[in-house]
């Protein structure tokens, strides 16, 4: 293993796994916004505006991590916040990102750290257990 700064060799194992970045393609990412965006606005058309089941949830009754994103990001894009908020959060960071990568098509990649991915899952999980009554 190649020696980091100072000698020093770069942390391996878990600690070393979420210290590491991960780089993502933002082409696909920003087409999975853009129709992300277009879905959320489109099922408001709909007269009976169908929400998608959570597989974990149908099949066990524990909410997933992305548990009320449906709900979430066509509060959001219709700008009722407070309904997005109670479903999840993240509704509105993630409608946020799809609108910022679709107004900046130059951006080709970006490095995320894993720290940052592993917090956001877990504390959307978390929110959703609480919501549900789980915690």
């Amino acid at each position: 293993m190649p020696a980091g700064p100072a000698g020093h060799k770069p942390p391996s194992g878990v600690r070393g796994a979420l210290r590491a970045g991960i780089d993502v393609d933002l082409a696909g990412v920003r087409w999975l916004g853009g129709a992300m965006v277009g879905l959320g606005v489109g099922l408001q058309l709909l007269p009976h505006n169908p929400g998608l089941p959570c597989p974990l949830r149908t099949l066990t009754g524990v909410p997933c991590p992305l548990c009320g994103m449906t709900t979430a990001v066509k509060g959001a894009v219709v700008g009722h916040l407070h309904q997005s908020l109670a479903a999840n959060p993240f509704g509105i960071v993630a409608v946020v990102l799809a609108l910022a990568l679709l107004a900046r098509p130059r951006w080709q990649t970006v490095r995320v750290p894993a720290m940052v991915l592993v917090a956001g899952v877990l504390a959307s999980w978390g929110w959703e257990l609480r919501r549900f009554g789980f915690l």
